[in-house]
């Protein structure tokens, strides 16, 4: 898998690259990073990227002709490295606050694919000619504005290479994690580890029985309580989906009663 990065900070990107799991896994050649400089395809001496708003307004915009140069560079490079065919070129990905919010179902379709070429805006925004005619796809990571679209280009990196084979230690952590599939889409249940009691509140019971059918009982009952207290869209979508039983919904009862005045919570 290669990422591609469009970007005026390409030094920010040796977080996700050199540092932890996605650092490890890359060093290993599971995936590549490389980064590309739209200030290195302009023209002036002041090698600008940027200008005023027609129409007025505050801040600048980006160029479309520095930004539609890189891609075409980067697309070249993949396609010599092998990364891409013309037949299957990688998508152009804009992190943007107007695009499709970035979850695990997502970060799983990445996941399966050859990697993308993301663009990372900066300023007021980006020439809309050049996202009409270059980008394939745009992602946002919620409700917010950031300052650029790096630090949303990692985070999509990071949770997409977690899921490569090979990558994690255990296989298992990813088939865990919340919003996974194997949960139904819910949160994962608490972890606890050693000590056995940490300043006076011990481990639950059942986490130190050895029954595994008991182990997991638990934790399903867990994950329903803490989404339906946290994420409660999250259990309507999978209720709709038919993934819960009578065994959760008489969980999720429960729950909703000792959330009450009076109840437990």
């Amino acid at each position: 898998m290669r990422f591609d990065l469009i970007t005026l900070f390409p030094e920010m990107f040796a977080a996700v690259r050199d540092q932890g799991v996605s650092g490890r896994a890359h060093a290993r050649g599971i995936w590549s990073l490389v980064t590309w400089n739209p200030r290195d395809f302009t023209t002036d001496v002041h090698r600008t990227v940027d200008d005023r708003p027609y129409g007025g307004g505050p801040g600048m915009v980006m160029l479309a002709e520095p930004l539609s140069q890189a891609v075409e560079a980067a697309r070249a490079a993949r396609l010599q490295a092998g990364a891409d065919t013309p037949e299957a070129p990688a998508p152009v990905v804009l992190l943007s606050p107007a695009g499709r919010t970035h979850d695990q179902a997502g970060a799983r379709r990445w996941a399966d694919g050859t990697g993308a070429i993301l663009i990372c805006g900066r300023y007021e925004g980006i020439d809309q000619r050049f996202i009409d005619r270059c980008v394939d796809e745009e992602v946002s990571l919620g409700d917010f504005v950031l300052s650029g679209g790096e630090l949303g280009a990692m985070v999509l990196m990071d949770s997409v290479v977690r899921l490569l084979p090979g990558v994690l230690h255990d296989a298992e952590s990813a088939v865990q994690d919340s919003f996974n599939p194997a949960l139904d889409g819910l949160l994962d249940s608490p972890h606890y580890t050693r000590p056995e009691v940490w300043r006076g509140d011990p481990v639950p019971e059942p986490l130190l029985s050895g029954h595994h059918a008991r182990i997991a009982a638990w934790r399903r009952e867990q994950s329903l309580a803490l989404t339906a207290a946290r994420r409660p869209e999250l259990i309507e979508r999978a209720r709709a989906a038919g993934r819960l039983d009578g065994s959760d919904e008489r969980v999720l009862e429960q729950a909703g009663r000792d959330s009450k005045p009076g109840g437990k919570g």
